[in-house]
């Protein structure tokens, strides 16, 4: 790929996609993680740029969240991917949960 002024030139260490769940998957020891690029849903909008890797949806599942708020979940999560914000990324979709709440939400 060569680079151009709306893309970024690719990095050594996998794909944003590996690097989001390298991170999350150290800190949180997640029972679930799904991580997906939605970069191709926003062609367009703010923050997209050639290539992808811009916009995300990642929905995890830890016991690690047990005693926070979904507001510090999603404070936690971002500090820790505040250098992919400083690369590329764009936004995060978080659905953050415990074990209990995804089962409640299973049904």
């Amino acid at each position: 790929m060569s680079t151009t002024e709306n893309s970024t030139p690719p990095r050594q260490d996998g794909s944003r996609a590996e690097r989001i769940v390298r991170v999350l998957t150290g800190a949180f020891a997640p029972e679930t993680l799904a991580v997906h690029d939605e970069s191709h849903r926003h062609v367009g909008h703010g923050g997209w740029r050639e290539g992808g890797e811009t916009h995300y949806d990642v929905t995890i599942v830890s016991r690690d969240f047990a005693a926070l708020s979904r507001v510090e979940r999603h404070r936690r999560i971002n500090t820790l991917l505040a250098p992919e914000f400083e690369t590329g990324l764009h936004a995060l979709a978080l659905t953050a949960l415990t074990p209990e709440e995804a089962a409640r939400r299973a049904g």
